[in-house]
């Protein structure tokens, strides 16, 4: 049985004997009813995985020993997705939790001229990434950006030397990401972002920009998706395809 995995922002190199949060304390001793002795699994979120034993059981400050420490590796493909949040709270949440199971790299909030839902809450959202990697057992929590507006990430990303896609459903020419990723094969570049738009999709305009700024456009299929439903897509072609 895997043993029960935890988050912390933070051990310090040379720290052996580490303090865990009130909350982690509570569930390992009040709901796992976890005793000295037993193991659990840490991570920082940036690739530590430390696996440490129980020296104190106390529910508000429950005490580990490090045992041992290893560094895993990120995937060769990371994946930055750039989406618009929806009117649903529910179904970008949604989102956000099989993104970051896939092992999506980066999550930016979009605000564009169409979107309807502009409050962001990001603590509980990055709370679905942190229960989402310990979940999938991954020791990478993908960066949660503030949100940000259309005009300011386009400028933002000029000079990024990354892949950069925008998925729209307008009747301009556009390539099938699927294809160019595979004819991008062998070039030497391991980032790749994705515009993914609002409910109404990219205005005319917000398209013109991005093409302006070496975004190329991309189709993700023959359907017409939900923005949720087209950025998981998106992951799926970038991080696994």
């Amino acid at each position: 049985m895997p043993l029960p995995f935890f988050y912390v922002e933070a051990i310090a190199a040379s720290e052996n004997n580490v303090v865990l949060s009130e909350e982690n304390s509570k569930h390992i001793v009040q709901v796992l009813r976890m005793e000295p002795g037993e193991q659990l699994k840490l991570t920082d979120g940036k690739g530590n995985l430390y696996l440490a034993e129980i020296t104190e059981a106390h529910k508000k400050k429950c005490a580990v020993k490090i045992l041992s420490h290893q560094k895993q590796e990120r995937g060769e493909r990371q994946a930055c997705i750039v989406v618009s949040p929806v009117k649903n709270n529910n179904r970008f949440e949604w989102f956000l939790e099989k993104a970051t199971e896939i092992g999506v790299s980066e999550i930016v909030p979009l605000i564009c001229s169409r979107t309807e839902k502009q409050h962001f809450r990001y603590d509980r959202m990055n709370g679905i990434l942190i229960s989402a990697m310990l979940q999938s057992q991954q020791a990478w929590l993908p960066i949660l950006h503030e949100t940000v507006k259309y005009k300011d990430y386009i400028e933002s990303i000029k000079s990024s030397a990354s892949r950069k896609f925008i998925a729209h459903c307008g009747d301009d020419e556009k390539v099938s990401l699927k294809q160019r990723l595979s004819e991008l094969s062998s070039v030497n570049c391991h980032l790749s972002t994705i515009l993914v738009g609002p409910e109404g999709d990219f205005t005319t305009e917000e398209i013109a920009q991005a093409l302006e700024n070496n975004f190329t456009a991309v189709t993700l299929g023959d359907t017409r998706l939900r923005t949720e439903t087209a950025a998981l897509v998106a992951a799926v072609m970038l991080c696994v395809s």
